[in-house]
């Protein structure tokens, strides 16, 4: 038989994920798979000069939700454009499997609030060509992606499946339902999802102010899910709480984690008004692993925070009564009723009542211009706050007259109670800290860290000048390796002999985060905020190249990947 399409990426310094020092060298491709690494003779089908350029492996973000996006779409962007190669959905407790038909709408009401993803989108894209979740792998395994898909099962889709309105509303799990609850998550990970997933937290609500169902949930509710898992020997156990008690609540995980015996990965910020739990929950978690109990804290490079303007879904003035009534204008209606003297005088005049949004949206010492190269370490002078200050005038003025023109401010919400990135340096650093939040597919009104992926490159080993930076090769480990290793992806993250070929080639140098843009592709015309970047040479999926200089090629090698995968050795002569 004939030798097989081969791709060689030549000249390259190769930073392989595993953390040690850069080399120069080849790297040939067979079969979707590393065959070779150093010096190439062999001449490819295709072959990348990368000389100049960094050689990494694709990145993996353990943390989306593109549930609805990889029914209706075969590209995840945002993320696909930031050198992620693989997702993990599924998240936060939420997703549209198992599902039955008369519960879809409180599945979708549920993903719309807590996930800011239009009804009217939702209704539109997904095609419920399913009921259980092994039927929805099935529907995800029929598809082609432009990177890997990997799937945990929803806590609040099963909760709802078993319970019915019980279970919507929140009312204690029977025993009878914490057994199936435990059978069908069993299920799922016999066909193939990686972990299961639930949430906490009390911000997340659907948009009549509904808690999620998993709210409040028992502690046997989720022990007993977690032994089943443990039984089985596979998936890990993911898990987004508030930690308002952070000791108290802490030892409820630690004590599910070590009934079930698997991993679990936490959701970890600083909070404002909460200062120091993270310091704390960092020792606790650190203290489970000496004892065996593998925890881990699923943490960011930057702030989370919201992105605010008058063409999206949040700003400081969204509450208002003289805003509320041209919110339902198309933009460039609503623009030009802003701009008249009376509509901004009245705007100005009026206050948000509720004061937790009073305290998120109209903080203006922590509200930022997002410039181009868009700034997540900005100093607190550069406030609105303090602009305003400077000019004479108030910042809620300063901050209308910014957005007006469609400029997008920011705000930092979490780890940024010091007005820098020193918090996330400390968490990012620690032994049992995993990189993820990226929650491409999800908040799309208020968001797109999907960025953060970028982000975390340039910033922490290049950029940075306002602290200490991070070793490259340390970074590229943090967004590769690590992640890949946690959820039983041992066939990706690193670049050697035997490896799938999720590369990313880098120049390093001209590597940047693009300004947020909107963008109206969603089904239905439904609107996302989108941002794109700079320097990557290509992004290659299975040995394919799916985006070259940032434009999408077509090739969509990207597939459903069912259960923990082991790296293989490649066969290198022809058969």
């Amino acid at each position: 038989m004939s030798q097989p399409a081969s791709l060689v990426i030549r000249g390259g310094t190769i930073v392989d994920g595993n953390g040690g020092v850069p080399f120069a060298g080849d790297i040939l491709v067979l079969n979707g798979k590393i065959a070779q690494i150093g010096q190439v003779s062999t001449r490819g089908d295709r072959e990348i000069d990368a000389t100049g350029k960094i050689v990494a492996p694709g990145f993996v973000d353990i943390h989306t939700h593109y549930d609805g996006q990889a029914i209706w779409s075969n590209r995840m962007d945002p993320s696909s454009w930031h050198g992620v190669t693989t997702v993990m959905i599924g998240n936060c407790g939420v997703g549209f499997a198992p599902c039955k038909p008369e519960q879809r709408e409180v599945m979708v009401a549920l993903m719309e609030g807590v996930e800011d993803i239009p009804e009217v989108v939702l209704t539109e894209g997904l095609t419920w060509d399913w009921e259980t979740f092994p039927d929805y792998l099935d529907r995800l395994g029929e598809r082609q992606y432009d990177l890997d898909i990997v799937t945990q099962v929803p806590h609040a889709a099963i909760r709802v499946y078993v319970m019915g309105d019980r279970g919507a509303k929140r009312e204690p799990a029977t025993p009878d339902d914490m057994k199936e609850m435990a059978r069908l998550t069993v299920e799922g990970i016999q066909a193939g999802a990686l972990g299961f997933s639930t949430s906490r937290a009390i911000i997340h609500q659907t948009l009549a102010g509904e808690h999620t169902p998993t709210f409040g949930a028992a502690e046997e509710e989720l022990a007993v899910i977690a032994e089943a898992m443990g039984d089985l020997g596979a998936g890990w156990f993911q898990l987004i709480t508030d930690f308002d008690d952070p000791v108290d609540e802490f030892h409820l995980l630690r004590r599910v984690a070590e009934r079930g015996r698997r991993p679990m990965s936490l959701t970890l910020a600083q909070r404002e008004g909460k200062t120091g739990h993270w310091k704390l929950l960092l020792d606790l978690i650190a203290q489970a692993n000496a004892d065996g109990i593998a925890m881990f804290a699923q943490v960011m490079g930057r702030p989370i925070g919201l992105n605010l303007g008058f063409q999206i879904s949040q700003h400081p003035f969204v509450h208002r009564p003289s805003y509320k009534a041209l919110a339902h204008l198309p933009w460039a209606e609503r623009a030009v009723e802003l701009a008249k003297p009376e509509i901004r005088a009245a705007i100005l005049s009026e206050e948000t009542e509720d004061d937790l949004q009073r305290r998120r949206l109209e903080k203006f010492d922590r509200i930022f211009v997002l410039a181009d190269p868009p700034d997540y370490e900005p100093e607190i002078t550069q406030s609105m706050a303090a602009r305003a200050e400077r000019l004479g005038i108030s910042a809620q003025e300063l901050a209308y007259d910014t957005m007006l023109d469609g400029t997008f401010l920011y705000r930092p919400i979490t780890n940024y109670v010091d007005g820098d990135l020193n918090v996330c340096g400390v968490m990012m650093q620690h032994p049992n800290a995993l990189l993820g939040l990226g929650d491409g597919g999800a908040h799309l009104g208020i968001i797109c860290d999907s960025a953060t992926y970028t982000h975390t490159v340039v910033h922490w080993t290049r950029d940075r000048t306002r602290g200490p930076k991070m070793a490259l090769p340390w970074i590229i480990q943090k967004l590769t390796r690590d992640p890949a290793r946690a959820i039983g992806l041992n066939d990706r993250g690193v670049l050697a002999p035997g490896f799938k070929a999720d590369i990313n080639i880098i120049d390093y140098a001209a590597l940047k985060i693009e300004p947020m843009t909107v963008q109206y592709d969603l089904p239905t015309g439904g609107r996302r905020l989108m941002q794109e970047s700079r320097g990557y040479v290509a992004t290659i999926v299975s040995g394919e190249v799916v985006t070259e200089n940032g434009v999408p090629t077509g090739a969509l090698p990207g597939r459903l990947v069912r259960g923990r995968q082991d790296a293989q050795t490649v066969r290198l002569a022809a058969e």
